[in-house]
């Protein structure tokens, strides 16, 4: 009776009374008359898987009906579909539990690397690679990169396990999740190299203590900068540096959001500090809406979403501030902004900006930001 070993090296044969191997066992009271050139030629098949389990995760081995040894070339092929029927059955049982498999890197094709899987041989493609490899290593190109990786131990992550069609792929960027998503939190704060730019943002590599960059953010185009911004590219290009702030992390999806510019103080307030003196020669009453001795005017619009937010449940009071100008002209169209300023007591700061004039809104409210955010979105639902 054969008897497999749980760790799989990558030369392994069956003939243990000549091989230097010692990745499969043989239970030596069970190999009775047993032709030597039978296990050579077994042997010479290379029937025998390469790649190992990784320690950490549960261990999933395929097993097969125990071949009868015999010299016919269609004994040798059942016991070769029989290893490929387990072997697809053990590659879904990895897809479906999500452990966390490492192979030999076999070599690469202009996709992707090839990875074994015991008996087969699976495909990860490129943009499924962990991004810690192109950033350590930038001026080569990913071939170069591959060509370097093989004969390598890889861990990887089963994503598509079809026998019908022949199809193992495999991920190592979801593998590198299940290891450092956990070390990643909302409002950290990371040094990153800009990936991919795309017209709707740009890709982040983080860079982790140890200095490698595992894991991937996006930053969408409007949390690259507060100004208005025509093209991305403009401003980020692959390869640049950046800090980063964690905005969102969506761990069923795997995706972790960023935005640079929650780094950089909010330009409309800097802009009421700037524009308005602080030498006591503007008005300095509050305008109320409720009042009716306002004296500073709406901006156009902005008077019909005032009386709205008083309809919202929590939402007793909205007050014009201060008000400013700014030297250039971002937008002629009305545009409202959330404050990054935390709540004072039961205060909060808009921000109202219309072609130069910026005005300070002031409401009094019980409701956290996120609670003032959806009311926001509900009066402007109603507001034409």
């Amino acid at each position: 009776m054969l008897s497999l070993s749980s760790r799989i090296g990558s030369n392994t044969c069956l003939d243990a009374s000549s091989c230097t191997h010692s990745s499969l066992s043989l239970s030596l009271s069970s190999l009775v008359c047993v032709n030597p050139l039978i296990i050579e030629r077994i042997c010479q098949r290379n029937l025998c898987p390469v790649g190992k389990f990784s320690t950490n995760a549960a261990k999933i081995t395929p097993t097969t009906v125990n071949p009868i040894l015999d010299d016919s070339s269609d004994a040798n092929n059942r016991q070769s579909q029989s290893r490929s029927s387990a072997d697809w059955k053990a590659a879904r049982a990895y897809k479906a539990s999500g452990f966390i498999y490492e192979g030999k890197i076999q070599g690469f094709n202009g996709g992707g690397l090839l990875v074994r899987f015991f008996s087969l041989v699976g495909f990860l493609p490129f943009p499924q690679m962990s991004p810690s490899h192109s950033c350590k290593e930038p001026q080569k190109s990913i071939h170069e990169i591959a060509k370097g990786l093989t004969g390598s131990i890889i861990s990887v992550k089963v994503i598509q396990a079809n026998e019908e069609m022949k199809k193992l792929v495999f991920s190592e960027k979801d593998a590198v999740w299940n290891k450092y998503s956990s070390r990643v939190n909302v409002e950290d704060i990371f040094v990153g190299r800009v990936g991919s730019v795309e017209d709707y943002g740009a890709f982040i590599h983080l860079r982790f203590p140890d200095g490698l960059y595992h894991l991937t953010g996006l930053v969408h185009v409007s949390e690259v900068s507060w100004d208005l911004i025509q093209d991305i590219r403009d401003i980020l290009n692959e390869g640049d540096e950046v800090r980063v702030k964690v905005i969102k992390i969506d761990r069923e999806k795997s995706r972790i959001t960023l935005s640079i510019k929650q780094l950089e103080e909010d330009p409309l307030l800097e802009t009421l500090e700037k524009v308005i003196p602080q030498d006591g020669s503007v008005i300095s009453d509050s305008s109320s809406m409720s009042s009716s001795n306002s004296n500073i005017e709406p901006l156009p619009g902005l008077g019909a979403i005032f009386e709205e937010l008083l309809q919202e449940d929590g939402i007793d009071d909205v007050r014009i501030t201060r008000q400013g100008f700014e030297k250039r002209v971002v937008s002629q169209d009305l545009q409202l902004w959330l404050s990054n300023a935390p709540p004072s007591g039961k205060k909060f700061t808009l921000l109202a900006r219309a072609g130069r004039q910026v005005q300070e809104i002031q409401l009094s409210t019980f409701l956290d930001q996120e609670g003032i955010k959806k009311a926001l979105q509900r009066v402007l639902e109603r507001v034409p």
